[in-house]
C-alpha cells in the first residue's frame, strides 16, 4: 500500500482535466475574437454608410487611398539588415576605387580636365612668382 503517490491514475486524470480546460479556454477566447472581429466590421461599415450620405450630400468625391511605398532606408539603424561578407567586401573594393575608374567615363574625364587644369594653375602661379623675384 502507498499512502504518498497513490496509484499514479489520479496525475493522469489531472492532466487530462488540465488539457481539456485549456482546450475550452482557447476555444472561448477565439470566439470572443471572432466576436470582436465582426462587431468592429459591423460598426466600419455603418461609419462608411454614414461617410457615402455625407459625400453625396456635399457632392464630395471620395478620395482615393493612395499606398506610399516603404521609404527605403529603415528608421532603425539597429534593426538594419546585417551584410554579408561578401557585401562587405565588395563595398571595400569600390571604395578602393579612384574617381576616375568608377561610374561614369565622361565624369572622370571632366574631374580629371578639371584636376589637370588646376595643377597647370598652379604652375603659372609658380613660374609667375619666380620671374617677379628676377
Amino acid at each position: 500500500m502507498n499512502f504518498l503517490g497513490g496509484d499514479g491514475g489520479d496525475d493522469e486524470n489531472d492532466k487530462e482535466k488540465e488539457e481539456e480546460a485549456e482546450r475550452e479556454r482557447q476555444e472561448a477566447i477565439r470566439e470572443a475574437e471572432e466576436r470582436r472581429k465582426e462587431k468592429h466590421r459591423k460598426m466600419e461599415e455603418e461609419r462608411e454608410k454614414m461617410r457615402q450620405e455625407i459625400r453625396d450630400k456635399y457632392n464630395i468625391k471620395k478620395k482615393e487611398e493612395v499606398v506610399e511605398q516603404a521609404p527605403q532606408e529603415e528608421p532603425n539603424p539597429l534593426m538594419r539588415k546585417k551584410k554579408t561578407p561578401e557585401e562587405l567586401a565588395a563595398e571595400a573594393e569600390q571604395e578602393d576605387l579612384d574617381d576616375f575608374t568608377n561610374g561614369d567615363p565622361s565624369s572622370g574625364n571632366r574631374k580629371l580636365k578639371n584636376s589637370i587644369e588646376t595643377q597647370v594653375n598652379e604652375i603659372k602661379t609658380q613660374i609667375e612668382g619666380k620671374c617677379s623675384l628676377q
